[in-house]
């Protein structure tokens, strides 16, 4: 898929090889962020994205949020952002690292849920990998529940940690299993955990938009935003204390 490419675990013994994804408009819209200007000295910003059959009451909603997010992000400048979701039965892709905004929530709102595991290990190896070649500002996932071994996913996020990246894990909902592995994900990376459900969709849009802040600018652009009285800035430096 022209733009695309598969995520692959390498700490796995059979190679984690992730499925493309022959979905066409996907790839159109992939093969517009490929047009996008260079990244080289920008902040750079991975956002995930579960995409497995258990979001899809929810989806439309949370393809409305991140949107948001993305938009929000496009106009601070001084950011690239790369878009990785995970669906089905060994589906994992990213894409380009682009500054277009507007053509990664256009392929968001074209992906469809599909039945699968999490697959979320592949996706903390693939922010360790893309950190080694060049740092990476944060790290942002957006899911509801978690199916893995936690103690591989503990491994993956200190050493996603250990390389100064955080993460900021935001929980759809309240399975108890998922929460502890979010919470753990988010205290070894030194990032944040917050959950949301459907009354606090606004404060999430909010929280999203105080990342790609912190992204771009870094933790003195994220205070400086809070001591202006963003609320979603003020919530983001909260939960990361």
């Amino acid at each position: 898929m022209a733009g695309d490419r598969n995520i692959v675990d390498k700490s796995r013994s059979d190679g984690g090889l992730a499925q493309r994804s022959s979905a066409s408009d996907i790839a159109h819209f992939l093969e517009k962020a490929r047009q996008a200007p260079p990244t080289e000295g920008l902040g750079r910003l991975i956002i995930a994205l579960d995409a497995t059959m258990s979001r899809q009451p929810t989806w439309d909603r949370a393809c409305a949020i991140q949107a948001e997010m993305f938009a929000a992000a496009g106009a601070l400048g001084g950011l690239a952002m790369q878009l990785v979701y995970f669906r089905g039965f060994n589906e994992c892709a990213a894409s380009k690292w682009v500054t277009n905004a507007e053509a990664l929530a256009k392929m968001m709102t074209r992906i469809d849920c599909r039945a699968g595991p999490t697959q979320i290990r592949k996706v903390l190896r693939h922010a360790i990998d893309e950190s080694r070649k060049r740092k990476i500002q944060a790290l942002v996932y957006v899911g509801d529940c978690m199916e893995e071994n936690i103690d591989d996913l503990a491994a993956r996020a200190g050493e996603l940690g250990l390389l100064g990246v955080p993460a900021f894990v935001f929980q759809e909902g309240r399975d108890p299993t998922a929460e502890t592995a979010f919470r753990e994900i988010a205290r070894l990376t030194k990032g944040a955990y917050v959950r949301f459900d459907e009354g606090s969709a606004r404060e999430l849009a909010d929280l999203l938009k105080a990342v790609a802040v912190y992204a771009a600018g870094g933790p003195s652009a994220l205070q400086r935003l809070g001591t202006d009285g963003d609320r979603g800035a003020r919530l983001l430096i909260s939960h990361m204390r």
